[in-house]
C-alpha cells in the first residue's frame, strides 16, 4: 500500500500504528498526521532507534498494510 493511502485513512492507520509501536501517544500520532517523515522522527524519539533500524521497520508495517485495515463508509447489497 502507498503512503498517500495510509495518509489518507489517517485515523484508522493510526489504530494500527499504535499496535506496532506502543510508546506512541495519540499526542504523538496528532502531531505526525499521517506524514511518514514525522512518523519515522518519533519512532526514533521514543524508541531511542537509529533511522535506518526506524526505516526499515516503516518499511515493513507499510507492506503488511491492507485496505482491510480502513473501514469504508460504502454499504453493500
Amino acid at each position: 500500500m502507498n503512503w498517500d493511502q495510509i495518509q489518507g485513512n489517517w485515523k484508522q492507520a493510526a489504530g494500527k500504528v499504535k499496535e506496532q509501536w506502543g510508546k506512541l501517544s495519540d499526542d504523538d500520532l496528532d502531531v505526525v498526521a499521517g506524514r511518514r517523515e514525522q512518523l519515522a522522527g518519533k519512532i526514533q524519539e521514543r524508541y531511542g532507534l537509529a533511522l535506518e533500524e526506524v526505516e526499515k521497520q516503516l518499511a515493513e508495517w507499510q507492506r503488511k498494510a491492507s485496505d482491510g485495515w480502513f473501514r469504508h463508509d460504502k454499504h453493500q447489497g
